[in-house]
């Protein structure tokens, strides 16, 4: 299974946005900029959200996503994933948002619903940096 290179964990590490797509019911991507994270141990890329919201219903349906990012200081490096959710969990999700809310803000707790979030967490099948 691809690793997330070395070379370009640390945009996991900074306030770098991502785009996740999700399939809906019908079939037609959902795009949408999230926070992102990254577990090297156990190599899922891992986004928290709300429950119930568009993408958590696609992941239900249909578990395959694919994933891009960019540097912000550099917009010509980038890194790609196409993978599957292959587990969605709400143990630690209040704390994991809260982990993102300060690297991505600065304060020390998710400034909105801490409740109800879930993180879902995807494994790379595919890896393509540049």
């Amino acid at each position: 299974m691809p690793e997330i290179p070395e070379e370009f964990r640390d945009l996991f590490e900074r306030r770098t946005f991502a785009h996740v797509a999700t399939l809906t019911p019908d079939g037609f991507p959902h795009v949408t900029p999230v926070w992102i994270d990254y577990d090297a141990e156990a190599n899922r890329v891992l986004v928290n959200t709300a429950k119930g919201r568009q993408k958590h219903v696609n992941v239900e349906n249909d578990p395959r996503v694919g994933m891009s990012m960019t540097d912000p200081d550099d917009p010509y490096r980038a890194l790609s994933v196409i993978g599957e959710v292959d587990e969605m969990t709400e143990e630690g999700a209040a704390e994991h948002i809260d982990s993102l809310e300060r690297r991505y803000r600065g304060n020390e707790e998710y400034l909105h619903d801490r409740t109800n979030r879930i993180v879902l967490k995807i494994r790379p099948d595919r890896v393509i940096t540049r």
